[in-house]
């Protein structure tokens, strides 16, 4: 069983950077692929980002391309999300999320461990 637990969220003006984490404790966390998805209310969970085992492969959103960067820490169990340039449109609950099948995948059903999200707001 893999627990998950975000930081790194807030408030921001539009063009600002910020940068979320992910620490993951229990199971072997080499062998999950990670990702982050984010939502706001009244809308579907969406998908952000994704990284493979080894930090080999990433997938991205394309209204995130080119602006945010995930990367991981497999010795210290952590997975981040460099988010640069944000704009309004970015606000949401960003959730860190793991499956341990080895491809990249950006639907929600296919993560089974979920973290309890993290707020970024960005104001124009």
């Amino acid at each position: 069983q893999v627990q998950l637990v975000e930081s790194g969220g807030g408030s921001v003006e539009a063009g600002g950077n910020l940068r979320l984490s992910c620490a993951a404790s229990g199971g072997t966390f080499s062998r999950h692929v990670m990702a982050w998805f984010r939502q706001v209310p009244g809308k579907e969970r969406a998908f952000v980002a994704a990284i493979s085992w080894a930090g080999l492969s990433t997938f991205y959103a394309d209204s995130v391309k080119g602006r945010f960067t995930i990367s991981r820490d497999n010795a210290n169990n952590t997975v981040t999300l460099q988010m640069n340039n944000l704009k309004p449109e970015d606000t949401a609950l960003y959730f860190c999320a793991a499956h341990e099948q080895s491809w990249l995948s950006k639907k929600t059903e296919v993560y089974n461990y979920w973290g309890q999200g993290t707020q970024v707001t960005v104001s124009s």
